[in-house]
């Protein structure tokens, strides 16, 4: 069962940061995709919204690599759990309360999810429709969803993703962390 509760633990962010890290310094020990240079990192400050309010900065940081070859110096995104893609609110926030509105029946309405996480009913209704028309069509959930037997529907996104994800493992936080590293990084 997805409760709220998952998004505010620290202990789900500090794996997740750690995941995050293993997965930078795998793309990190690989060379320079454009020019075969070494890779260095090139971190910055996010400042992303909905998690719990004392986390530390440390977790704010998205962890970039740049080429470190003279006259190349292109940067390159490893894949992450914390972050997802250029949104400002965490990934396990916009995957979580998306999922939960799917669930109104249980009384998670647009206010209380907003109380909640200070989530706006206009960003919802571009988190709903970006997973029923955008999502959709990513190499994410395309690689994804071909593993998945039975297969997710496709009105049932994320709620029914997260919920396949956290029946399997026995254990939300698990789940939401298979199910967000599987997103980044495929099976």
């Amino acid at each position: 069962m997805i409760t709220p509760e998952i998004i505010q633990s620290k202990s789900l962010f500090i794996l997740l940061h750690k995941i995050d890290t293993e997965l930078a310094e795998i793309a990190r020990m690989q060379r320079c995709p454009y020019c075969g240079g070494p890779l260095h990192y090139a971190t910055y400050l996010r400042k992303p919204r909905g998690g719990p309010p004392d986390l530390d900065e440390t977790f704010s940081t998205r962890l970039s690599l740049c080429c470190g070859k003279e006259g190349c110096r292109r940067r390159l995104l490893p894949p992450s759990v914390l972050f997802w893609g250029r949104r400002v609110y965490w990934a396990s926030v916009l995957l979580v309360v998306t999922a939960l509105r799917q669930g109104r029946d249980r009384g998670y309405t647009v206010e209380k999810l907003k109380a909640l996480f200070g989530v706006t009913r206009p960003t919802l209704l571009r988190w709903m429709q970006y997973f029923r028309l955008i999502f959709l069509q990513s190499q994410a959930w395309k690689r994804l969803s071909g593993r998945l037997m039975p297969p997710v529907a496709d009105g049932d996104l994320p709620c029914g993703l997260l919920e396949r994800f956290i029946k399997a493992l026995g254990d939300t936080q698990r789940g939401l962390t298979a199910c967000l590293k599987s997103l980044a990084v495929g099976f």
